[in-house]
């Protein structure tokens, strides 16, 4: 069986879209409740998209902060979205968890979503944040540390890339990444 490599903070330092790919096929763990990360997007300071771009405020501070530490944000004013914060401190980037194949903790998964099918458990960042019960009280939490556990993929994998989606600016860049053939995605890439 191979090693699983827990990512520490230096591993989310580089660039977001960077991280955003290598984050596809990763395992990820809240309270041991999870599964491999299939969907992702990136997100950076100098992107109009980004809740970093006009800078820090209360609500995108953690952004701002060292790597490897979580951002969560309510989007919509309904559902809590998981985000991993990248780059140097002061920058503001960060990584969008869109989707997860469930493998660890379904029962759970599926009682906190009081939904059965797999495939629609964990696939979009609401569901995501639904399923692994994500709450604001998370953001700022180390990757690194209970409750979280983010291992490194341990098997080679095609990556599918393309833009964006659910955002109203600059919805043309490619920082839309995704494990090729996965049934778990949010939406299928063109």
């Amino acid at each position: 069986m191979p090693r699983l490599n827990l990512l520490k903070p230096k591993d989310f330092a580089g660039d977001s879209h960077e991280v955003a790919r290598t984050l596809i096929g990763a395992t990820l763990l809240v309270d041991g409740v999870g599964g491999r990360i299939v969907e992702t997007e990136a997100y950076d300071r100098e992107d109009p998209a980004s809740h970093s771009f006009s800078g820090p405020t209360p609500r995108n501070a953690v952004m701002f902060g060292p790597p490897g530490h979580a951002y969560v944000y309510r989007s919509y004013g309904i559902h809590w979205c998981l985000n991993f914060v990248c780059r140097e401190e002061g920058h503001g980037a960060g990584v969008l968890i869109r989707a997860i194949e469930p493998l660890h903790g379904i029962e759970l998964m599926r009682e906190r979503r009081g939904l059965h099918e797999l495939r629609l458990l964990c696939s979009g960042p609401g569901r995501v944040g639904e399923a692994l019960a994500i709450t604001r009280e998370l953001s700022g939490a180390r990757l690194d540390r209970p409750p979280f556990k983010v291992l490194a993929a341990t098997e080679p994998h095609d990556v599918v890339r393309g833009p964006r989606i659910g955002i109203s600016k600059a919805m043309d860049v490619p920082w839309r990444f995704g494990l090729a053939g996965s049934r778990f995605l949010s939406r299928a890439f063109r």
